[in-house]
């Protein structure tokens, strides 16, 4: 049997494991809370280490909190930022609304081993809580977390599958390929025109994610229960801030409004629209690099992406289009999670949000599985594949389309005409064309070349 101790809190006595770091309040929500199996992010609890940090210098360089338990509670929340103690956190994502029993996780497990390796008694709620409520703890935490995962992996991981496809964009320029509108032949564009509006795309992600960021670097700590403020000296909010922007480079500042901050979640529904939206683009790309890979005989086959593992238990010699695949799950994932985010930033009732562990949880997971996906769709995807310059040739010859370019000179419906008999003949618009009409072959040449028709414009 597992060896226990006892500890007891406001509602009376219980035993923990023997091991176990944490205290009463942290037992409780772990039987009262056994939904998932889902644990809080790593990354939330790391940003809860820093602003149990931020928090104690506060209130010591306030004369608030002395000297030898400031540096017991700071020296073990640096255990908690570099995630040495993510353990000590089993408490369900499923838990109350507030946070409290993960705010009071932390609490417990700081102020324990704070008195174990100190000569001074630590208490969770008066020494660690100091200043404090879950309910401006855990939004601000939230909000520093994203905020750190955005900045730190999230936008670099962007910058990286951009700066991955314009090389090939600027590789493949001269490329001409067919357009395609409703899945079927256009006019021709070069596929480094393609990938430049993948580009495109992904760049706009990266500047909607940044005009989202202001709002999450404001904090709604030193608002405590219900945004008063009381039992936090009137400084502290700020102190808190400044020493968020000295740990990680940010700039961090206090709410100018926090029952705003506290009551609702409206800038982390914003962030995750942005990620909804980052995710809808990597979607889109994903999809067309799975059908221009599509083949290799039966499929549009313009491209190899590069072959990484088997495609198939039973058919030998079958690869798939497996990087993409992945992503565009991730990319499902993600658009799910902002439905629940946009849900929970529903549920601001009155001075409190009542879903803030579901927010931290989704939200970190889609900046964490955007920023993975991203370099994934960068290095094993667009970096290396191959183009089929012999299929695009093949098909571009015959594109019917290409008649489009004569439309001044002949008009629409004699092109019509041209087209659909190129298309029944399985011949070059070309070769039609200068059956159909008077004019010369050399001008047709120039007219319907489709290296001119990719820059727009009349050809004259």
């Amino acid at each position: 049997m597992t060896k226990t101790r006892s500890v007891k809190d406001s509602m009376g006595e219980l035993e923990v494991p023997e091991s176990a770091c944490y205290g009463a309040q942290t037992q409780r929500a772990i039987e009262n809370f056994p939904v998932s199996n889902l644990t809080m992010p790593s990354a939330f609890l790391q940003a809860l280490g820093r602003v149990k940090l931020a928090c104690a210098e506060a209130n010591y360089k306030m004369g608030s909190l002395d000297k030898p338990r400031y540096q017991a509670v700071t020296d073990i929340c640096q255990k908690m930022i570099v995630g040495g103690l993510d353990s000590e956190f089993p408490i369900d994502v499923f838990q109350t609304g507030s946070g409290t029993s993960t705010n009071m996780n932390a609490n417990e497990v700081i102020a324990y081993l704070a008195s174990l390796d100190s000569d001074v008694d630590v208490h969770p709620n008066d020494h660690v809580n100091m200043s404090q409520s879950s309910n401006d703890v855990i939004p601000t935490t939230i909000h520093v977390s994203a905020s750190i995962g955005c900045e730190e992996r999230l936008i670099p991981a962007l910058i990286h599958l951009v700066n991955t496809i314009e090389d090939r964009a600027t590789e493949l320029q001269d490329v001409v390929t067919t357009g395609r509108t409703h899945l079927m032949d256009a006019m021709p564009i070069t596929l480094g025109q393609e990938l430049g509006g993948w580009a495109a795309q992904v760049r706009s992600g990266i500047e909607r994610i940044q005009q989202a960021m202001p709002a999450m670097k404001k904090l709604a700590i030193g608002g405590t229960a219900v945004g008063t403020g009381i039992n936090a000296p009137e400084e502290f909010g700020a102190l808190v801030a400044d020493g968020l922007e000295q740990q990680t480079g940010l700039c961090f500042s206090v709410a100018e409004n926090r029952f705003e901050y506290m009551s609702s979640q409206d800038a982390a529904v914003s962030l995750s629209g942005q990620l909804k939206t980052v995710a809808v683009s990597l979607l889109k790309i994903s999809n067309d690099l799975r059908w221009m890979n599509s083949g290799p005989l039966a499929g549009i086959g313009e491209i190899a992406l590069p072959a990484l593992q088997p495609g198939s238990s039973i058919m030998p010699g079958k690869v798939n289009p497996v990087i993409p695949e992945a992503v565009a799950m991730v990319c499902a994932k993600v658009i799910g999670n902002d439905t629940s985010i946009t849900i929970a930033g529903q549920s601001g009732n009155f001075q409190l949000n009542v879903m803030l562990p579901l927010v931290a949880y989704d939200l970190l997971q889609s900046i964490d599985l955007l920023a993975s996906a991203s370099r994934l769709l960068a290095d094993k995807a667009i970096a290396g594949f191959t183009v089929n310059h012999k299929n695009i040739e093949n098909a571009l010859v015959k594109n019917p389309i290409l008649v489009t370019a004569l439309n001044r000179v002949i008009g629409y419906e004699l092109g019509a005409k041209i087209a659909k008999q190129a298309y029944a003949e399985g011949r070059a618009v070309i070769d039609v064309a200068s059956e159909m009409t008077d004019i010369s072959r050399a001008e047709l040449e120039r007219l319907l070349a489709p290296e001119n028709l990719t820059k727009g414009g009349v050809q004259k």
